[in-house]
C-alpha cells in the first residue's frame, strides 16, 4: 500500500511538472511572439513591457509623440471589463482633459503651451484615448514635460467638470435636428443591441448629466496605466535617446491591468425603426451582418467599393440613383478589418415618396450582386482606383504612424495595408466572385429610417 501510494505521488509530481513545462513553453512563446512584432519596440518599464511605434524622419525640424490608452475609448462606457455603465463617460473624460492642468487651469495651461507654438490635443475613439503631441524639435523636451504634466495632473474639478457637461450637453441638443444623426444612432441601438456599440458615443442628455468627477477619476484611474499604453511617435529625434527619456520619465504610471475587448454581436434578422420628424425628405440609414475573416480583408475592399464604397461608380449608385433617379445619394461599405464586428454599414437620401421603391431596389441591387458577383471591368476598375490611390495615404508622417497603430490595434502586422495592395494586385476574378457569392448574410439588411409622419 506504502508503494502504491509512493508510485501515485511520483506520476502526479509528473504530471505537474510537466503540466508547469507546458505553461512556461505557452508562456515564453506568446511573449516571443509579442516581442517579434516587426517594426515594434518594446519599452520595460515598472515590469511592462510598452510597445513603441517610431519611425524617424529628419525631412523638417519637428516632432509627434502620442499617448494611446487602449481601453479608454467609448466601447468601454458599458463594458463589462469596466466598472462604469455610463455612455458618454470616455467623451466627458476627453473634454475635461482638454482643460488643462488642475494647477495652471485651461488658459495659463494653453498660454503655455502656445508660448513654444506646442499643439496637444486629447481625443477619445472607439477603443482609445489619446494624447497626441506635436512641437518643434529644438523644444522637445518641453514639450514632453507638459504632456507629463498633465497626465499626473488633470483638471479634474467639480467647475471644470459642469463646464464640459454644458458643451457636451450643448452639442447634443444641437443634434436633435440632425436627422442623419438620429437615423443613425437609432440604427446603433437597433443592430448592435446589449453591446457597447449601441450607445451614441458621445451620450445621451442623462447618461452625461449623472456622470460625476468620481466617476471619470476612476475611468483615468483605470486606463491611464502603463499596460494600456501604446506609444506612437516620429519625426526629428534619435529612438534611443527618446526611448531612455521614455524610461526615466513615465514610471510614474501605476501598472494597471490590460483591457478585454468588448464582445460585439450584430442583429442577424432584418428589423426596421422608423421614426416621424418634420421633414421632406427620407433619411434611410441600413446595416447588414458580413461574417468575414480578417485576414480577407483584400477583398472586402474590392467587394465594399464596387457595390456601395465607390460613389457614381458604385452599383448602388448607379442602379438607385443615376438609372432609376430614386435617390439624392446613396453609399454603403464594408467593414472586414476590425478585431471587434464585421459589419456594413450604409445611407440612402430620397423623397418620401419614393422611399419604399429606393428601398426595395436597394435590396434587389445587393441581391443580384451576392448571386452574379462583378464584372471584369469593375475588378480592373476597383483595382485602379485602390492600388493609386494607396500612396496619398503614405504620404506624412503622421498619415504613416497612424496606419501602422490602426494595423497594431487590429493585431496585425504594421504592414498590413501594403501586403493588401500586393494581394489585391493578384486578385483574379473567379477569387473575388466565389468570396462574394459566400457572404449571403449582407441581404439581410435592416434599416432605421427618419420621415415625415404620413398625412390623414
Amino acid at each position: 500500500m506504502h508503494q502504491l501510494k509512493l508510485g501515485f505521488l511520483l506520476k502526479a509530481a509528473v504530471v505537474l511538472i510537466l503540466i508547469g513545462g507546458i505553461a512556461v513553453i505557452i508562456t515564453k512563446r506568446i511573449e516571443s511572439r509579442v516581442q517579434s512584432i516587426e517594426g515594434v519596440e518594446f519599452i520595460r518599464i515598472n515590469g511592462i513591457d510598452v510597445p513603441l511605434i517610431f519611425e524617424q524622419s529628419s525631412l523638417l525640424p519637428i516632432g509627434t509623440i502620442t499617448f494611446v490608452f487602449n481601453g479608454g475609448g467609448n466601447l468601454y462606457d458599458n463594458s463589462t471589463d469596466s466598472k462604469h455603465t455610463k455612455a458618454g463617460l470616455s467623451y466627458l473624460t476627453s473634454l475635461l482633459l482638454n482643460e488643462g492642468t488642475k494647477q495652471l487651469g485651461s488658459t495659463e495651461f494653453a498660454k503655455k503651451l502656445e508660448s513654444k507654438a506646442i499643439d496637444l490635443d486629447i481625443g477619445q475613439g472607439l477603443q482609445t484615448l489619446s494624447f497626441d503631441l506635436s512641437f518643434l524639435t529644438e523644444y522637445k523636451d518641453f514639450a514632453y514635460s507638459c504632456l507629463l504634466e498633465l497626465l499626473s495632473d488633470p483638471n479634474l474639478s467639480e467647475q471644470t467638470l459642469n463646464k464640459v457637461k454644458t458643451l457636451a450637453k450643448t452639442s447634443l441638443l444641437a443634434k436633435e435636428s440632425d436627422f442623419d444623426y438620429i437615423a443613425d444612432k437609432n440604427l446603433h441601438s437597433l443592430f448592435f443591441a446589449g453591446t457597447a456599440m449601441a450607445s451614441p458615443s458621445q451620450g445621451h442628455l442623462e447618461s452625461i448629466e449623472n456622470i460625476s468627477l468620481s466617476d471619470i477619476k476612476a475611468f483615468l484611474e483605470q486606463n491611464l496605466v502603463l499596460s494600456r499604453l501604446i506609444i506612437v511617435a516620429g519625426g526629428d529625434m534619435e529612438l534611443n535617446a527618446f526611448k531612455n527619456q521614455l524610461e526615466q520619465t513615465l514610471s510614474i504610471l501605476p501598472k494597471g491591468s490590460p483591457t478585454k475587448k468588448p464582445k460585439i454581436t450584430t442583429l442577424q434578422t432584418p428589423q426596421t425603426t422608423i421614426i416621424h420628424k418634420p421633414t421632406e425628405q427620407a433619411f434611410i440609414y441600413f446595416a447588414t451582418p458580413f461574417d468575414a475573416d480578417t485576414k480577407d480583408n483584400y477583398k472586402t475592399k474590392i467587394m465594399s467599393f464596387t457595390l456601395g464604397s465607390s460613389g457614381f461608380g458604385s452599383r448602388l449608385m448607379e442602379e438607385v440613383r443615376v438609372k432609376q433617379g430614386l435617390a439624392y445619394s446613396v453609399s454603403f461599405r464594408l467593414n472586414g478589418a476590425s478585431k471587434l464586428a464585421h459589419y456594413g454599414w450604409g445611407y440612402l437620401q430620397t423623397g418620401l415618396d419614393s422611399k419604399d421603391n429606393a428601398i426595395k431596389t436597394l435590396q434587389e441591387v445587393i441581391k443580384e450582386f451576392v448571386q452574379n458577383g462583378i464584372t471584369q471591368a469593375e475588378l480592373d476598375s476597383a483595382k485602379a482606383f485602390i492600388l493609386g490611390s494607396e500612396p496619398l495615404g503614405e504620404e506624412t508622417l503622421s498619415q504613416r504612424l497612424n496606419a501602422k497603430l490602426i494595423n497594431y490595434l487590429r493585431d496585425l502586422p504594421l504592414d498590413t495595408h501594403k501586403q493588401d495592395i500586393a494581394k489585391i494586385s493578384s486578385l483574379g476574378l473567379d477569387e473575388i466572385n466565389a468570396f462574394i457569392k459566400q457572404h449571403k448574410e449582407i441581404t439581410n439588411i435592416s434599416f432605421s429610417i427618419v420621415q415625415a409622419k404620413a398625412q390623414d
